[in-house]
């Protein structure tokens, strides 16, 4: 049986502003409270988790990442009201189109295709 998977991409130019990964990650700073506790949590490098961040700040109309810088007190990232809204429907689209599995066109694909790929003739 063939598997429907839709990945969602927002561009902003030639970056993208919002993606599966991006979301995941804002996500993670809501539950972890940090960038680099987010990037541990996802197995990832800070620094990587920074520019996905920043990407993401540069490409709304207003950052969707709030940082404070750390201290004695400690530091901290928050998604801001933007961030949250922004991570709240790019989660609805995503829901929308995984439920497009019953449509007639992806239907049609699906009978059409075959359970696994040919052999290569390629040699």
């Amino acid at each position: 049986m063939q598997r429907l998977k839709l990945k969602i991409q927002l561009y902003c130019g030639d970056e993208i502003a919002i993606g599966p990964g991006k979301a995941d990650l804002l996500d993670a700073i809501i539950h972890e409270g940090s960038i680099s506790a987010a990037a541990r949590k996802m197995d990832m490098s800070y620094r990587r988790a920074w520019l996905l961040v920043d990407a993401m700040n540069r490409c709304w109309r207003e950052p969707l990442v709030e940082t404070t810088p750390g201290s004695a007190k400690g530091g901290g990232a928050r998604l801001s009201s933007l961030g949250q809204e922004v991570l709240s429907h790019y989660r609805a689209l995503q829901a929308r189109v995984q439920g497009t599995s019953d449509c007639p066109d992806y239907l049609a694909l699906a009978e059409a295709m075959l359970d696994e790929a040919k052999i290569s003739q390629r040699g």
